[in-house]
């Protein structure tokens, strides 16, 4: 019988995060295909969590970039 290392256990819940991630952005982007097939437009709207950062706004990631691509959504530079 073989024992398990932690390290094991660490990557199986690696690995159930990126697969269980990748099924909401799938998800997501099927939502948002559905939404626009009947016409409507969809938006997502980012607010900084402090005063400051709401005033001075904020840049997206490129990782939040991706995110917005991978659902057919351009950042809009406003």
């Amino acid at each position: 019988m073989t024992q398990e290392r932690p390290a094991d256990r660490l990557m199986d819940k690696l690995r159930r995060a990126i697969d269980l991630s990748m099924k909401a952005t799938e998800a997501s982007r099927e939502a948002v295909q559905e939404i626009l097939r009947r016409g409507a437009e969809t938006g997502i709207f980012f607010s900084g969590g402090r005063a400051r950062e709401a005033a001075e706004g904020f840049d997206l990631t490129e990782q939040d970039r991706d995110f917005l691509r991978s659902l057919s959504i351009r950042p809009d530079p406003r």
